[in-house]
């Protein structure tokens, strides 16, 4: 998902990802997040939950709201069973065939994250890029993190990537202009209570400009935990970034939570 999320402040508010998620554009406005980024970050999950350790080859993996394809391929690349879910039938359909190309094995599954089934089938389940805090309602997040703790085995590792709202407040580039092929992109960001919310105006070379929301309810560390604890996690520790340097409040972009079952 995008950096830094945005909401039209409508009732319509909860639906801005099936509109956005869902266009070719999107792909295209985040080009810049690529496998090399999605490889460093899959590595360093590996290595502080010890997985690493054990054959590929035994273990089941779940990306919730995979997009791309991004991390599952590289899980798939690395010997894992992985499946992928995500609510863009567009997004699976280049995930599908990016791992046909490259001739890797993936499961890919399309529904709504509050809607996922699985039931004790994963020893990890990763919901990575600010795939979180879609929702209008704070038990709507709660109930994506339920999923979660169902989906895995016993013991099993959750995986939660979020911004680290303290930095972000005090950084926040409030407009930003840049290009991505042949797009003009106006990036515009701002806070709006406890979300983080982005409206992104683009102008191809040729066409029409189009306008794009998005919005992610922010967390912050002790809230967040609370969250994860109510639901029957454990968190065993908080990585920074995708590098996996510690967790530090005031300064670490992002807010990698690893949690037991």
């Amino acid at each position: 998902m995008a950096e830094y999320p945005d909401s039209s402040g409508t009732n319509t508010s909860s639906l801005w990802f099936e509109k956005w998620f869902n266009h070719p554009l999107y792909l295209d406005v985040y080009r810049h997040r690529d496998s090399d980024e999605a490889s460093s970050c899959i590595h360093t999950i590996l290595s502080l939950s010890g997985l690493e350790l054990i054959e590929p080859a035994s273990l089941s993996v779940l990306d919730i709201a995979c997009g791309a394809g991004r991390h599952v391929l590289e899980l798939a690349r690395l010997g894992y069973n992985v499946t992928g879910n995500d609510l863009s039938p567009f997004l699976l359909e280049e995930a599908r065939k990016e791992a046909l190309k490259n001739q890797l094995a993936i499961n890919l599954t399309c529904c709504d994250m509050r809607h996922i089934s699985a039931s004790g089938c994963f020893d990890l389940v990763v919901q990575l890029f600010t795939s979180f805090g879609y929702f209008d309602l704070k038990e709507e997040d709660c109930l994506v993190l339920n999923k979660a703790y169902v989906a895995l085995k016993c013991g099993g590792w959750y995986v939660l990537d979020l911004l680290n709202p303290v930095p972000l407040a005090r950084n926040l580039i409030p407009c930003s202009r840049r290009t991505a092929g042949n797009l003009s992109l106006l990036e515009e960001r701002a806070f709006e209570n406890d979300r983080i919310t982005k409206t992104i105006t683009i102008t191809p070379a040729l066409g029409e400009t189009v306008v794009f929301s998005e919005s992610v309810r922010l967390y912050n560390r002790e809230e967040i935990l609370s969250m994860l604890l109510e639901q029957g996690f454990s968190v065993a520790k908080i990585a920074g970034n995708y590098q996996g340097e510690p967790f530090v409040e005031n300064d670490s972009p992002r807010m990698m939570l690893f949690c037991r079952k």
